[in-house]
């Protein structure tokens, strides 16, 4: 599988017995910032297999990103078996990506506080 799933294939994969953290990059190809940031996501996702990565324009994605509201890019959706365990803007440095990454994939599934709506709705199809 490519590092980078298309979040329209993320909904369709076949599901695995045990859930994988999936990390959803929501940004959008106008954002300079998201352009830039792309490669090292890529990179991020590469060197964790086990994890399942999903690159989301808000706009050429809206049927399944639904009215998710981004205010700042890129924006990550990090969840596991349909519980967001972060969702927020970024700083877009490898690094600090990478350590959060690597955090929640370690920590216990715990739902964060303050998810939108949309954002659990998401995380629910992608866990169907």
């Amino acid at each position: 599988m490519p590092p980078l799933t298309p979040l329209a294939k993320l909904a369709d994969r076949p599901r695995a017995a045990e859930a994988p953290l999936v990390v959803v990059a929501l940004c959008a190809a106008w954002c300079g910032t998201c352009r830039d940031f792309r490669p090292a996501f890529e990179r991020i996702a590469s060197a964790r297999p086990g994890i399942v990565f999903a690159w989301a324009d808000i706009e050429d994605d809206a049927e399944l990103v639904g009215d998710i509201d981004v205010d700042n890019f890129p924006t990550l959706a990090v969840m596991r078996g349909g519980v967001v365990l972060h969702f927020g803007v970024t700083l877009p440095h490898e690094a600090v990506v990478a350590r959060l990454i690597d955090a929640l994939a370690s920590a216990p599934a715990r739902p964060a506080p303050g998810v939108p709506d949309e954002v659990r709705t998401l995380a629910a199809q992608l866990s169907r």
